[in-house]
């Protein structure tokens, strides 16, 4: 995979979906419903985040997945871990701003895709792309059970973001498909999703497609 983030859709100014995976999963059921889910509409990119998850649980969980979404066109990055994510053929890594020296893992990676937490914080923005990131995440923009979130952007920081760099921006933190109109309007050029997708009470797939249709029908960002 080249050193850029995943496409845009057809269209310009257009958002795409950014999946993650739930906090955990069971290799036994999950690789099925992914599949379904992926099967169900657009995605750019699946994240796998299993926090406090052992290095061997997580080498398994990548070898179940990546296939999935690599066959599917879906970029697949792996959370936390640009050294595993060289090893395992993964597309690329997704960094926070405790993970590690940003600028080894650029170079660790080489030509796959680095994405860094960036918070509320346009100066921490700023520095992840001057240190060749791909794209730059920010939120926590609403209330989220995934994790702790200490940090509540607005969504100007998209605006402004979109507005002066061509670094693709990340919108992150109980997103789903009755708040993201704002952020898509903002500029976001991916919404990272979790909850939305895969505790929706119709399923997966029906999540994903509740996600895609939203991000259609919401305002165009005016770049």
């Amino acid at each position: 995979m080249a050193r850029t983030p995943p496409a845009a859709a057809p269209g310009a100014n257009d958002c795409r979906l950014y999946l993650i995976t739930p906090p955990r999963i069971d290799l036994a059921t999950f690789p099925d419903d992914l599949a379904r889910a992926l099967d169900a509409g657009d995605c750019a990119c699946l994240q796998l985040r299993l926090k406090d998850a052992e290095q061997d649980e997580v080498r398994r969980a990548i070898d179940a997945l990546r296939p999935v979404a690599q066959s599917r066109d879906v970029a697949f990055i792996l959370n936390d871990d640009a050294q595993l994510a060289a090893e395992t053929g993964c597309d690329g890594a997704h960094l926070g701003q405790e993970d590690g020296d940003h600028a080894k893992a650029r170079a660790l990676l080489g030509g796959a895709t680095l994405g860094i937490t960036c918070h509320d914080s346009r100066h921490l923005a700023m520095r992840a792309g001057e240190m060749g990131a791909d794209y730059v995440a920010f939120g926590a923009f609403f209330p989220t059970t995934t994790k702790e979130a200490q940090y509540h952007p607005d969504p100007e920081i998209l605006e402004w973001w979109s507005s002066i760099f061509e670094i693709p921006c990340v919108a992150i933190g109980g997103i789903n498909a009755t708040n993201c109109a704002p952020l898509v309007e903002a500029g976001a050029d991916f919404l990272a999703v979790v909850g939305a997708v895969w505790n929706h009470p119709e399923g997966p797939a029906a999540g994903l497609r509740a996600m895609n249709a939203a991000i259609a029908a919401a305002p165009r960002p005016v770049r």
